[in-house]
């Protein structure tokens, strides 16, 4: 049975973050920066530097260079892009796909748990559908041929979800911390994590994990020379059982230039991929051209 949209709206909130994808329940989506945000989280301890050995062995690709990004903000904050404006009467729209995965869930994954969703990905490579993927480095390390293989198709380009998937600002839905000295190190061996397993399309994009970040968090990732990128439009597939529910999300929410938020783990959206049967077809209907952020950044 389909859940209503006014209702499904609830789970659209819950489905920005899949904190810890499904340690317990999801918290609401995250307020912009500038308002206030409630609940705790503890820090995490610093994370270790990548080693000199890592740092000098050869990476494939032309690196994230390549790709355009936003212009720093006011004193070198981290640029933060949400949806394509201006030129709104051009049908565009970005789906991205988060692959979470925390840094210390390696023993679930040994128990069974399946972070990853080789399924969706199959599905947007049969409908031919350009996306973002917003990899974890732990997820890559986890699923090094998935990464490699999503990194080197080109309908598809990895962006950076952190290493460890916790927060870069608190309270961020009882997420660990990065303090903030350490989190430009965080997403750079995320960086490495994708080139070490192969992949070659990487592009300069961040994701806040929990979509959580402040001032201090856009300083701090100054060094690492990424665009932050959010969303306009919740999926809210994670723990979502019905794909006809997902999917009303989403088409409903989509405008001109859209950046819309999905999940690519199977335990925690396993909705996602049936959803996306449903969703491309009748966007493709309505007018619509799927394309990657790099594309919908460098035509904005």
């Amino acid at each position: 049975m389909n859940i209503p949209v006014r209702k499904l709206a609830v789970f659209g909130l819950l489905g920005a973050v899949l904190v810890g994808c499904g340690d317990g329940a999801a918290a609401p989506s995250p307020a912009p920066a500038s308002a206030t945000k409630t609940g705790t989280a503890s820090r995490a301890p610093a994370l270790p530097a990548p080693s000199a050995s890592a740092a000098a062995r050869p990476k494939p690709g032309a690196g994230p260079a390549a790709a355009p990004t936003l212009a720093p903000g006011a004193g070198g904050l981290t640029p933060v892009y949400e949806r394509r404006t201006g030129r709104s009467a051009e049908k565009v729209v970005a789906l991205t796909f988060d692959a979470d995965m925390t840094a210390d869930q390696g023993p679930r994954a040994a128990r069974g748990e399946r972070f990853d969703n080789p399924e969706l990905i199959a599905t947007l490579r049969r409908l031919e559908v350009d996306a973002t993927i917003f990899m974890t480095g732990r997820w890559a390390e986890e699923y090094p041929d998935q990464a490699r293989s999503i990194g080197r198709d080109p309908r598809f380009e990895i962006a950076n979800h952190s290493y460890s998937h916790y927060a870069f600002a608190e309270p961020c839905y009882g997420l660990p911390t990065v303090a903030a000295p350490d989190m430009a190190a965080d997403v750079r061996r995320a960086f490495d994590s994708f080139r070490d397993a192969g992949a070659v399309h990487v592009v300069p994009y961040f994701r806040f994990p929990g979509g959580c970040y402040d001032d201090t968090a856009r300083h701090a990732l100054a060094p690492a020379r990424v665009t932050a990128v959010q969303w306009d439009v919740v999926g809210g597939d994670a723990f979502a059982k019905d794909p006809d529910a997902v999917a009303e999300q989403v088409l409903s929410g989509v405008r001109p230039g859209s950046v819309v938020v999905l999940h690519c783990t199977r335990s925690a959206a396993p909705a996602t991929e049936r959803a996306i049967r449903r969703v491309v077809p009748e966007l493709r209907a309505r007018g619509y051209r799927f394309v990657k952020v790099s594309e919908l950044m460098r035509a904005g």
